[in-house]
């Protein structure tokens, strides 16, 4: 198949759906996936050789000041009305816009012009996301975000999610959160996060790090976004009950903020609440360092702040603690407990500091447990949650597509004659 990645990732992609499933997997398949996406960094356009197809790269001159977020706006705008070009030069099968606004408008205009199976991907509530932030204060911007927010919303279910042949959500719960909009549930098909195996260095030699080797048999490690949506307060509250009972637990955050005033936010509560001794915040690591903190660590925790829009997340750092075999802990988000009950990988309790800390103890005392835990999500995730396995999801839908849309030509051909 030829397909069209119309996707709101920037040039060179990072994340699991854009590089894992399309650069990597698809393209290892056979199929032919060109890109329009905007540059990452401040660099002219290009166009470029990438994975199994091209890159149609767009300019971008973004800075910090106000006029130059708006110039790189109306530049990625600019390099998304190629689509019109390439669908008029190259048969494509299928035009896959990924978490898109005004852009998928251009690219659903395009589909309809040349009569090509538009499909939607929805890996995060962004409409609604920018919504919580104006309601909640998280922003410096608020009539800005409730506007933004409105329009987005607007766009997505009024035009974009009934105008596609088939929609790829995060996880069942987005699935059924998106049909409270009017969207059919069999037009959606989820595609929760997953890992590539080869990429896990589950069994590889440790890698000489020193700050890791210091970390002990005590260590409790959160790995992600430290953003105030995230409420990770909640966690160094919790933590707080784990130190009072036990004098040689650490916990370690890897990640950082939106914003800095996130990270300042967590470090003053830490200081506060009596344990910043007892709290390493490491910021954002090469994936290498991470994956050794991950090897050592005793427990692992994923607690998700219980609102509608992470509530329809699928939480990758799940997925990569049950990879390393580390024994989780994760409070009843519904994509976590689906997963931690299923596969045995470690316990799932209530948004609750008192029992999310009564949980992370109990793994800590007891490492027979949670070794056994450790093993049951890694064999889970095997057989699950591969780049390989959700590949032939979203494969499956796209060859149903064409051979539907295959014999509809046909069928109108039949009627022409």
């Amino acid at each position: 198949m030829k397909i069209l990645f119309v996707t709101r990732d920037k040039f060179p992609p990072f994340r699991p759906a854009a590089t894992a499933l399309f650069k990597v997997e698809l393209a290892a398949r056979g199929h032919q996936i060109d890109w329009v996406l905007q540059a990452a960094q401040p660099q002219p356009s290009s166009i470029q050789v990438f994975g199994s197809g091209t890159a149609y790269v767009g300019a971008n001159s973004a800075g910090k000041r106000a006029h130059r977020r708006v110039i790189a706006h109306c530049q990625d705008l600019m390099n998304y009305l190629r689509v019109f070009r390439l669908m008029r030069t190259t048969r494509y099968d299928i035009v896959q816009v990924k978490d898109h606004y005004l852009p998928a408008i251009i690219a659903l205009a395009a589909c309809k012009l040349h009569k090509l199976p538009f499909c939607y991907w929805l890996a995060y509530p962004h409409a609604e996301g920018t919504l919580y932030k104006a309601r909640e204060g998280i922003t410096r911007y608020r009539w800005y975000y409730r506007i933004r927010g409105a329009l987005w919303k607007w766009i997505l279910y009024k035009i974009l999610l009934p105008s596609s042949v088939h929609i790829f959500v995060q996880s069942e719960q987005m699935k059924r959160d998106v049909a409270l909009e009017g969207i059919p549930e069999e037009k959606m098909t989820a595609v929760p996060g997953s890992i590539d195996l080869a990429e896990i260095p589950y069994q590889r030699r440790p890698v000489d790090i020193a700050q890791v080797k210091e970390m002990g048999d005590q260590g409790v490690l959160y790995l992600g976004t430290l953003s105030r949506v995230r409420h990770m307060d909640f966690l160094l509250r919790a933590f707080e009950k784990v130190a009072v009972v036990n004098s040689r637990a650490t916990l370690y955050m890897l990640g950082k903020g939106d914003e800095p005033e996130d990270d300042m936010f967590l470090k003053e509560e830490a200081r506060r609440l009596g344990i910043a001794d007892r709290v390493i915040f490491t910021g954002h690591l090469p994936m290498e360092q991470a994956w050794e903190y991950i090897r050592r660590a005793a427990v692992c925790v994923s607690p998700y702040f219980p609102t509608m829009i992470l509530n329809s997340t699928s939480p990758t750092k799940l997925i990569e603690y049950m990879a390393m075999a580390r024994p989780t802990v994760g409070n009843d988000h519904p994509e976590q407990k689906l997963v931690l009950e299923s596969s045995g990988g470690g316990m799932c309790v209530a948004y609750d500091e008192s029992v999310f800390a009564e949980a992370i103890n109990t793994l800590l005392s007891e490492p027979d447990t949670a070794r056994e835990m450790g093993l049951k999500g890694r064999a889970f995730v095997e057989k699950y949650r591969t780049n390989a396995v959700m590949a032939n999801v979203v494969e499956g839908q796209y060859r149903r597509i064409c051979t539907q849309k295959s014999t509809a030509d046909e069928r109108t051909g039949s009627v022409s004659s």
